[in-house]
């Protein structure tokens, strides 16, 4: 090629080529962190004697210690105006159970109101046997149910990341009870497993995965629907056996002594775990209760559901009312003037103080320490993800001054520890980091009667809203 054909024709292929990479590299470069604006950010630290001290102190002791308010923190002391008594303190030690202690504390309360009894538990590993049954349950089926769209639509890809888990919230504890009853916790005592639950639900959840694509494949392959439903019993006793190997075989019979707190007997009966219930809590707890949420993200005085957001198939979504913070004081108030306890969750790990088992917006000062302004509302946070319902706990007790509360308080599961295992709750904290509340119907106003007759707005599964408390 002669060198005029080699201008002609190369050059321009060179030339094409050089503004080809300067342009990916440019684009690749585009928002990322140059060596100029990387000065730039250096900058911003002055590395002042200041500086140098407070790093050199957080760097070598936990953040929470040298965030501590001593100045704002204040003391809330155990006088509560108006509280539910309780006898003794549950402890759901290495699981994600709270929302089933917390909702057995709440018929457990009522229990030892109405018989005299001195210190009593129903059994939450009884319960929570046939919860993760039923959990298995919903997410095999819900597969089938979906076994027609790709592995990578939404709803799929949400259903293998969620098969299974230890945490919940309150229609799986009415629900579990309306279908299996309930037993005395020396019935079915916990065990290493239900006390310790995270290899167990590793092991079920790998296999209900194994499971799951199974039964995609069955349905890729054309077998009928009631073969795929079939194979998924089978797969069920699989997890069945499991589950007894771990926590023990539920009874379908026993006996009871019921005594009273002087530790005289009562009565001495055989039942079964449905005639316990009916015995001793009984009716539709269905339609007995009304569920309350402060979404400040959304509209107030409306009715929503979330779907999946449960623990039985066949059970109740997650549906609630969403309400200002001071309609729901207003009901729980009630509720606890009339010696009720009632299903409370929140985020618990915000401003708490595990030293005096508080929660109070002033018990430390992050943005003094860092001199940063954290400035995030409720609103915003949920919106970003920030904050969100992550424990339950039975609320108990408020304290008001002069008809306005100024501090709440709450029965928990983590065992003793002060406050004889409570926690107590600033209004200012109440206001800012509770999410849910369950009340009795009779507390509810009439406009919020009235909404439940409404239709309720059906939400995803990814809504934050959407929580395992635990």
């Amino acid at each position: 090629m002669n060198m005029m054909k080699f201008t002609k024709w190369v050059l321009p292929c060179v030339f094409v080529l050089l503004i080809t990479y300067g342009n990916i590299y440019s684009q690749n470069n585009d928002g990322g962190i140059t060596p100029e604006i990387l000065k730039q950010i250096q900058m911003s630290y002055k590395n002042t004697s200041a500086d140098r001290a407070l790093g050199n102190a957080i760097r070598q002791v936990p953040i929470k210690t040298l965030a501590i308010n001593t100045e704002g923190h204040r003391k809330l002391d155990n006088y509560f105006s108006d509280e539910v008594k309780s006898k003794g303190i549950t402890n759901q030690k290495s699981s994600g159970r709270c929302w089933l202690f917390s909702g057995l504390n709440i018929f457990r309360a009522e229990f030892i109101k109405k018989n005299g009894t001195g210190d009593f538990q129903f059994s939450q590993n009884y319960l929570f046997f046939y919860d993760q049954l039923e959990k298995a349950n919903l997410f095999l089926q819900a597969i089938i149910n979906t076994s027609d769209k790709s592995m990578d639509e939404k709803i799929v890809e949400w259903l293998f990341k969620h098969p299974l888990s230890d945490g919940g919230q309150f229609t799986g504890v009415y629900d579990l009870l309306c279908k299996y009853g309930a037993v005395p916790e020396e019935i079915m005592p916990e065990t290493n497993s239900s006390n310790n639950t995270r290899t167990m639900s590793q092991l079920i959840t790998l296999k209900l995965k194994e499971f799951a694509l199974e039964l995609r494949r069955m349905r890729a392959d054309g077998k009928k629907i009631k073969d795929i439903e079939s194979r998924k019993v089978e797969q069920l006793g699989v997890v069945y056996r499991m589950l007894v190997l771990n926590l023990g075989q539920p009874p379908k019979t026993f006996k009871y002594t019921l005594r009273n707190d002087k530790g005289i007997e009562i009565s001495t009966n055989t039942y079964t775990p449905k005639s316990f219930f009916d015995t001793f809590i009984g009716g539709d707890l269905r339609d007995k209760y009304v569920l309350l949420m402060n979404d400040p993200s959304r509209p107030y005085y409306k009715l929503y559901e979330i779907k999946y957001d449960r623990h039985l198939y066949d059970g109740d979504n997650w549906k609630y009312v969403n309400l200002p913070v001071s309609d729901i004081k207003e009901m729980a108030i009630k509720s606890i003037k009339d010696q009720t306890m009632m299903y409370f969750s929140c985020d618990v790990g915000k401003d708490f103080s595990r030293e005096d088992g508080t929660l109070d917006l002033g018990n430390y000062d992050y943005g003094d320490l860092f001199g940063v302004n954290f400035g995030m509302d409720k609103k915003q946070r949920i919106e970003t993800f920030a904050s969100g319902s992550s424990h339950a706990m039975a609320l108990m007790a408020v304290n008001l001054v002069d008809g306005v509360p100024d501090k709440w308080k709450v029965e928990n599961s983590w065992g003793d520890g002060p406050n004889n295992g409570h926690l107590i709750i600033s209004d200012e904290w109440f206001d800012n980091y509770m999410f849910r509340l369950v009340v009795d119907k009779k507390y509810a106003t009439s406009k919020v009667l009235n909404i439940l007759k409404t239709k309720a707005t059906m939400l995803p599964p990814w809504d934050p809203m959407f929580a395992d408390e635990d």
